[in-house]
C-alpha cells in the first residue's frame, strides 16, 4: 500500500503517544480515533488533524478506509478488541503486553493466522541500538553457542499509581493480568529470547512478591494486588538456561543489566560491551554505537525500518520489510511471566506444558 490508513482504539497516555508518533513516520496517516472518553477522543483529534472520531471502537472497524488499528487499552481488553479487528480484516498492532493471559494471546494468534492478516506487539527493546548490535554479533558468530542470558528490569520505587504516576488499573490483577512482570518484564524476557534465537520455554520455576511499603491512602484507593518484584528461572530448548529479575520496587541499587553468554564470548547490553578472550587474553570491549547506527543507516537502505516499533510497523504495511515475529515473542514472553505465576502458586517447578493447560482467558467482556 502506498499510504498505511491506521485507526487507533484508545487515547489514554499510551494511545496519544502512538498517535503522536505516527505524525513524524512518512507513508502513514490515522484516520480515524475510538475512546468511551468521546471529549478526550475529539481533543486528540483536534491536536493531531484526525478526521473521524468514535466512541464505540465497533464503528471504527466497520470503516472501509481502515487498513489497521492500533489497540491502546489495558491488558485484559487486548484480546476481544484485537480479535474482532482481525476478524473484520483490519491489521492489528496492539501495545505490550500481547493480552492478560496465555490463553487470550494464543487466541489474538490463532485469529491472525485465521484472517491472514498482520498481528505486531509493541516490544520496544527490539529496536534499541543495544539489542541490534547484540544481534549482529550473535548472527556472526562472535558469541559461538549462547547457553545463558539473564533479562532483567529495575526501578528503585517506580510502581504505578502508588508511587505518584500513572492510574490504578496498571495494578489491578482485573484489568491488568499482573504487575512489574507483564508491564516491564515483557520487554527485557523477549528481548532475551530474540537474541537467543527464539527458544521455547520447557520448564519453569519462579517467585513474586509485594513487600516493601506504600502508601496506605494509595494503596486503598487503587486496589492493588499485584507483585512488585518477579523472579523466575527458565529452562530453554537447546540447554538454554534464562534468569529473570523484574523489580517495580526493591530496597538495592541497579546492579548489573541483561546480558547473554555464549562459548566464545558475551554481550552485556546496559551500559554495551562485549566481553572475549584472544590469544588466551581476556577482553572486556566497547564501542561507540551512535556511530555504528549512523553508518549502518548510510550502508542499508532499510535499516530505518528498525528504528522503532512504530515505523517498522509501517514500513511491514506498506510491503518495505518483512514483519518481525513480535507476536510469536510476546506470546512466549507470556507464557514464560504465566509460568511464574503458576510456580508461586503451586510451590514447585511447572513445565511449559502445565502452563498452556492451565491459562484460562482473563479478558473483560465488552
Amino acid at each position: 500500500m502506498d499510504e498505511a490508513r491506521i485507526g487507533v482504539i484508545g487515547v489514554g497516555l499510551i494511545g496519544k503517544s502512538h498517535v503522536e508518533g505516527y505524525a513524524g513516520i512518512p507513508g502513514a496517516r490515522v484516520v480515524a480515533v475510538a475512546d468511551i472518553d468521546e471529549a478526550e477522543a475529539r481533543h486528540v483529534a483536534q491536536r493531531w488533524n484526525v478526521p473521524a472520531v468514535h466512541r464505540d471502537f465497533r464503528e471504527l472497524l466497520a470503516r472501509d478506509d481502515i487498513d489497521a488499528v492500533d489497540v491502546c487499552l489495558h491488558n485484559n481488553l487486548h484480546a476481544p478488541v484485537a480479535i474482532q479487528a482481525l476478524r473484520a480484516g483490519k491489521h492489528v498492532y496492539c501495545e505490550k503486553p500481547i493480552a492478560g493471559s496465555y490463553a487470550d494471546g494464543r487466541a489474538m494468534v490463532e485469529a491472525a493466522r485465521e484472517s491472514g492478516r498482520m498481528l505486531h506487539v509493541q516490544l520496544a527493546t527490539l529496536y534499541q541500538r543495544e539489542t541490534k548490535a547484540a544481534r549482529r554479533l550473535i548472527e556472526q558468530g562472535e558469541l559461538g553457542r549462547v547457553y545463558y542470558a539473564r533479562s532483567v528490569g529495575y526501578r528503585r520505587r517506580g510502581r504505578p499509581f502508588v508511587d505518584g504516576y500513572g492510574a490504578p488499573f496498571f495494578v489491578r490483577r482485573e484489568t491488568a493480568g499482573g504487575g512489574a512482570l507483564l508491564d516491564m518484564g515483557v520487554y527485557h524476557i523477549s528481548q532475551m529470547l530474540w537474541l537467543l534465537g527464539q527458544p521455547q520455554a520447557e520448564r519453569i520455576s519462579g517467585r513474586t512478591y509485594q513487600e516493601t511499603s506504600m502508601d496506605e491512602a494509595r494503596r486503598a484507593a487503587s486496589g492493588y494486588d499485584v507483585e512488585e518484584l518477579a523472579l523466575g528461572f527458565c529452562r530453554l530448548q537447546g540447554g538454554i538456561t534464562l534468569e529473570v529479575i523484574e523489580a517495580w520496587a526493591i530496597h538495592l541499587g541497579p546492579g548489573e543489566g541483561s546480558c547473554v553468554a555464549g562459548s566464545r564470548g558475551g554481550v552485556r547490553l546496559s551500559p554495551f560491551s562485549f566481553h572475549t578472550t584472544q590469544g588466551d587474553v581476556p577482553w572486556d570491549m566497547t564501542t561507540d554505537l551512535g556511530d555504528l547506527e549512523t553508518r549502518l543507516h548510510r550502508l542499508e537502505p532499510a535499516y530505518g525500518a528498525y528504528d522503532s516499533s512504530q515505523r517498522h510497523w509501517v514500513a511491514a504495511l506498506r510491503g518495505e520489510v518483512p514483519l518481525l515475529p513480535s507476536a510469536a515473542l510476546a506470546l512466549e514472553t507470556m507464557l514464560i511471566s504465566e509460568g511464574i505465576y503458576l510456580s508461586e502458586r503451586l510451590g514447585r517447578e511447572v513445565t511449559a506444558a502445565e502452563v498452556r493447560a492451565a491459562s484460562q482467558s482473563t479478558a473483560l467482556h465488552l
